[in-house]
């Protein structure tokens, strides 16, 4: 259902609130450079920090803006069962193809505990859904076991896969096959999860280069590896770089410097340290971003 380079898209603000405008010319830039989904308010959109009105304003600025040109995968993940249902069901009443629901964080379920939390969000609201497996932040790993489970719900498509481990991703494909999507949920694994049958990524990189990033993906999809892996070591510095200090707060800066957006974020996220600020400077300049 998904593939390609997929951008998790960050949140603009100005003067505190929401930049529709911003946030509009972001989603159009995508769209005119290869950009084969959107996901708004995930973890790159600062979702932790948003109202819930917020949230739910994103995502209808953002399906609004796309116009069902590409699949609108809306974050509405939660560490409480019911706050994601009601987050999915506004999804789907104004118009996002598919969700993309994070683990529960901070209150740790045991697998069975993931595995009732995501059913019971598709029993209740019947919409596609990307699980995100991320537990570096979440502090739960959702296992390769419950992953081949959840695949046997229809609704259940894909999997963004931000463990950091290659093993974990490469036994989700063996277990799971073609009843589940595998796409990378970190830019910097993306060409060897590719190699065991992953079909894309949900990036962060892509919000500034989303060319540069569709064109590797795609490059690999269509069978020319060779052109894939050199179009993806160029790129991987720049990757690199998007993780010098917590993400989305690199990314962010760089829209900012590039005139995109004004640099704001939502406390606790703060602009960056003055030496990690000048190292992400002089990488833009050497990928002639500025």
């Amino acid at each position: 259902m998904f593939s390609g380079s997929i951008v998790a898209l960050i949140t603009p603000f100005r003067n505190g609130i929401i930049d529709e405008e911003a946030y509009r010319r972001l989603i159009e830039f995508h769209i005119e450079n290869g950009t084969s989904a959107v996901v708004p308010v995930g973890t790159t959109g600062e979702s932790a920090t948003l109202s819930i009105e917020e949230h739910n304003r994103v995502i209808e600025i953002c399906v609004d803006a796309v116009k069902k040109r590409v699949p609108v995968i809306a974050g509405t993940g939660g560490n409480s069962t019911w706050e994601a249902v009601e987050l999915t069901r506004h999804a789907k009443e104004v118009g996002a193809d598919a969700t993309l629901s994070v683990t529960p964080y901070y209150n740790k379920p045991s697998q069975e505990g993931l595995y009732q939390h995501f059913t019971t969000i598709v029993k209740e609201t019947a919409l596609p859904m990307v699980l995100y497996n991320v537990p570096g932040r979440t502090s739960i790993n959702l296992l390769p076991e419950t992953v081949a489970r959840l695949a046997e719900w229809s609704e259940i498509v894909a999997i963004k896969e931000a463990s950091g481990s290659l093993s974990q991703m490469t036994e989700i494909q063996v277990k799971c096959g073609d009843k589940i999507v595998l796409l990378s949920g970190d830019d910097a694994v993306t060409l060897p999860l590719l190699s065991v049958g992953g079909k894309g990524v949900i990036s962060v990189v892509a919000n500034i280069v989303p060319r540069n990033s569709s064109e590797y993906v795609n490059a690999w999809l269509s069978g020319d590896h060779e052109r894939a892996r050199d179009l993806f070591l160029k790129l991987f510095p720049l990757c690199q770089a998007m993780f010098i200090e917590t993400n989305p707060v690199p990314v962010k800066t760089a829209l900012a410097m590039m005139g995109w957006i004004e640099e704001e974020f939502r406390l606790p996220l703060c602009p960056m340290a003055a030496p990690n600020r000048n190292k992400l400077a002089e990488m833009l300049r050497q990928y002639k971003l500025l």
